[in-house]
Order: C-alpha cells, then structure tokens, then sequence
C-alpha cells in the first residue's frame, strides 16, 4: 500500500478511523471524508505519525456534488486515486410501518446513493488510468433480513447489487476490481449514535469484532482485490444456513433480536446521526457490549433450535383436525 493513493468516506469514526489508521500503517496517502473537520483532522494527525500521507474533505456524502468534490481534491493532491472506498453509513432502528418516511428514505440516501455517487466518481478516474480498486462496504444483512432495521437492510441490499452491477459493467476492464467487504457486528458506536424510533437500547448480538480486525480484512482487499470478504469468514455459513433452510432461520434470528438485540433498557427516540454528525464520540471503539458472550448465545440458539424442531415433527406426527 505504500505511496498508494485511497479515499475513505466516513472516515472519522468506527470502521472508517481504524481503516485509516491500518491503511497508514502500511504507507497509504489517504484522503479522509465525513461530516466532521475536527475529527478528521484528529485521524490525519494520527495517519501522520504512522507514517502515511492525509488531507482532509469535509464530505457529505448524500450530495453528489460533494463526492466529486472529494474525487477532484484528491486528483488535485496526487493526481490520481487507487483505491476508493465507500464505507458512510448510517443506522436507524424502527418498524417499516410506523412512523414517518423520511428517515428511512435518509438511511437510503446515505448508506446506498453515497455508495452509488462515490462509485460514479471513482469508475471514470479509474478507467482514464486503466486501473483501481473500489471497496464496498457492505453488511452480512447484505445476504439476509432483519427485524428492526429496515432501511439498512435494504440500502446494504442495494450496495451488493451496486457491486454485482459494476463488476458485469467492469468485466472488460482486468485492472479495475470491484469488492465487497461484509463484516458482521462490529464493536464501534453504532447503537449509541443511531437514529432510534423504538425507544429501546440496542445491543450487537456477538459474534463481535473490533474495527481493527475488519480494518485489517478492509486493508488487505486495498491490497490483494477480491470479489467478497466476509468478517468474521464463518459469516457466510449464516447465509449459507438461511438459503437452506429460510423460514427456521428467520424464526431464530428474531427469537434472539427480541431477546438480546432489542433490550428492555429505555433510550431517547431521536433521529441519532442522520441529519448531522453526533457531536461527540469521535472514536475507533462503542461502550456497548453484547448482552451475552458467544458460548452462552451459541448454547441458546442451539435449545431454541431443538425447541422450534420438536414443536414441527409434533405438529407433523399428530396434526390437530378441525
């Protein structure tokens, strides 16, 4: 990655910080985009004493002409761009059926259209230069639903079908890669800063990772392209589970988001960090951590399991008649 060129979008907390701090590391020249000056200016600082090259750009990444602001600076500051990498996002938590529109419709804008408008800058520059690399950061809820966050789920839908399209779009073209990243939970302040309708506190169910683990998986992407990485990799023998076997995995998964995700603690309904960056919490790191360790959640799923199939061989060795 040394000397290579790469634009990060929300770049000042989460995921986006701890990929800017691993990509410095390993000598890339980033170019840091968020809402946040001051906080991307605290990443830079950290990029440079690792030893990377950064300039800040104030990015909103829901207006297109911002994007291509980014891209332009960044052509203006080196002249070319290897590596972009749309990772913006934002989360609300609320029933698809209550409630206004419009805060989904945000989600949506920011989570898939900032994709979609990164991408449309970044495909051009990278087929004057016959080369690049473009980094979707996706979802596991890429692959399957779930319950309580619908938006996200479909703009993280959107964003692999942004990458499939691109890649037949790009299949002529063997120096331009496109990937996908999809990491499962994540240990960053997500669930504190999301928008939230349910009044309720949310916790990641684990398998958790640390931002410097999916960093790291982000990094090595930048470096050696490929189509998909999952994170953890046993992520995709959860989807691999729901093509098989739908409808119990559907039934599992919301046994336990009501259970587990979905706490009893209260929490202030607001519209979190949609419309404009939390003021605070600039971190790599959240303070919330899963309600349950893996063992426990592993052992759960398992007696939920069995219940839910001896209830169907019941239902099937002696059916109740009308």
């Amino acid at each position: 990655m040394r000397e290579r060129v790469v634009v990060l979008t929300g770049a000042s907390s989460g995921l986006g910080r701890a990929a800017a701090i691993e990509l410095a590391g390993r000598g890339a020249w980033l170019v840091l985009a968020a809402r946040r000056r001051e906080a991307l200016e605290d990443v830079a600082r950290e990029c440079l004493a690792l030893g990377g090259r950064a300039i800040v750009v104030p990015t909103d990444v829901t207006k297109e002409a911002e994007v291509d602001r980014l891209a332009q600076a960044a052509l203006v500051e080196w002249g070319r761009i290897d590596v972009w990498v749309n990772n913006a996002g934002v989360t609300l938590y609320a029933l698809l059926e209550e409630g206004p529109v419009e805060p989904h419709q945000r989600v949506i804008e920011t989570n898939l259209y900032g994709s979609i408008y990164g991408a449309r800058a970044a495909v051009p520059i990278f087929r004057r230069q016959g080369r690049g690399t473009l980094i979707n950061v996706g979802s596991v809820l890429s692959g399957v639903g779930q319950a309580f966050v619908p938006s996200y789920v479909i703009s993280k839908f959107g964003v692999h079908g942004l990458s499939e399209a691109l890649r037949v779009e790009l299949a002529d073209e063997p120096d331009i890669h496109v990937c996908t990243l999809f990491p499962y939970a994540i240990d960053t302040q997500h669930f504190q800063v999301a928008a939230n309708e349910l009044q309720r506190a949310p916790y990641a169910l684990p398998p958790v990772q640390s931002p410097e683990h999916v960093a790291r998986a982000l990094a090595d992407l930048a470096e050696h392209p490929r189509r998909t990485r999952y994170v953890p990799r046993s992520a995709a023998l959860g989807l691999a589970l729901h093509a098989i076997a739908p409808s119990l995995t559907e039934r599992l998964l919301l046994d336990a988001l009501r259970r587990w995700h979905i706490s009893d603690e209260p929490q202030h309904t607001g519209t979190g960090n949609l419309y404009a960056p939390a003021t605070e919490l600039a971190k790599v790191h959240g303070d919330r951590r899963p309600l349950l360790r893996m063992p426990t959640f592993v052992a759960w799923l398992l007696w939920r399991f069995a219940r839910i199939e001896l209830a169907a061989l019941r239902r099937f060795l002696w059916p109740r008649h009308a």
